[in-house]
């Protein structure tokens, strides 16, 4: 008897000591990767889509009620698709933001990012973008020395135009938290992710376009994410705010990196949605 009491508090001990010297774990830092079409139509893209008016009375209480919805995540800071302009990869433009902006500039880094900065009364914006290369005209200029190439490539592009139409039509009857919802779909970020995989088709011995440029895609979402890990901070609450493009590469990263939580946006704008 004495002996199996002499063992369990052994173990006891042993058992509490290792409890003391484990220093406990930092809390995740939790990322929102909220990827939106672009509300002010920059045509910056190979394909692009055609966003109606935001700053209409409608939109505008829509998008207030985007606001409510994603400020019970409780964000504590908020990151942008645009280069920084000030330290720390702050962006200087938002400490000029006034409400009256949001009736007359439609980028939705003001009507989205500046609207939930400011009613969370965060001090800050980042701004967290990074250059990088898209040698489109490489693949396309591949694809049209064979006549099944330029089939092929000509079918990525129809896909790509048919989301568009998709989402036009969706436009005239959705509000824009369920037209948010409709981009960032799990299923639907996988599907348009694989448009840039049947791009690694165009190649040869002598040439592999279609890889150079999934490469270069790849690395600016991976700086793009590096200056994520540089702005934020354990038991964050991060709202990334980018074009949809780059849902795929940014929630790839952080379900992948040690530290973070990806939150799933369906989970504030499934309401809408529905």
């Amino acid at each position: 008897m004495l002996r199996l009491l002499a063992v369990s508090f052994v173990a006891l001990v042993a058992l509490t000591t290792s409890s003391l010297a484990s220093p406990p774990e930092d809390p995740p830092i939790q990322v929102m990767v909220l990827g939106v079409y672009h509300f002010s139509n920059p045509g910056h893209d190979i394909h692009n889509t055609k966003a109606d008016d935001v700053t209409t009375p409608q939109r505008q209480a829509e998008l207030a009620e985007v606001a409510t919805r994603l400020l019970r995540f409780k964000p504590t800071r908020i990151a942008l698709e645009d280069d920084a302009d000030a330290p720390g990869l702050t962006y200087a433009k938002y400490h000029a933001f006034v409400p009256t902006d949001l009736g007359k500039d439609r980028n939705e880094r003001v009507q989205l990012g500046f609207r939930i900065a400011r009613a969370a009364g965060l001090p800050e914006v980042h701004a967290i973008d990074a250059d990088g290369d898209f040698p489109y005209d490489k693949v396309e200029a591949f694809a049209a020395q064979t006549a099944a190439g330029k089939a092929r490539f000509a079918a990525i592009g129809q896909q790509i135009e048919a989301s568009i139409s998709e989402f036009s039509a969706l436009q005239k009857a959705r509000s824009v938290a369920a037209l948010l919802a409709w981009h960032n779909e799990p299923a639907r970020i996988r599907m348009m992710h694989t448009l840039y995989n049947a791009v690694l088709a165009f190649g040869d011995a002598a040439s592999q376009p279609g890889a150079e440029l999934n490469a270069a895609w790849y690395l600016r979402n991976a700086r793009i994410f590096a200056k994520l890990t540089q702005i934020a901070k354990p038991g964050d609450r991060v709202i990334v705010v980018f074009g949809a493009g780059h849902a795929y590469w940014l929630r790839h990263f952080v379900e992948t990196t040690p530290g973070f939580q990806l939150v799933e946006p369906a989970r504030y704008l499934v309401d809408a949605k529905r």
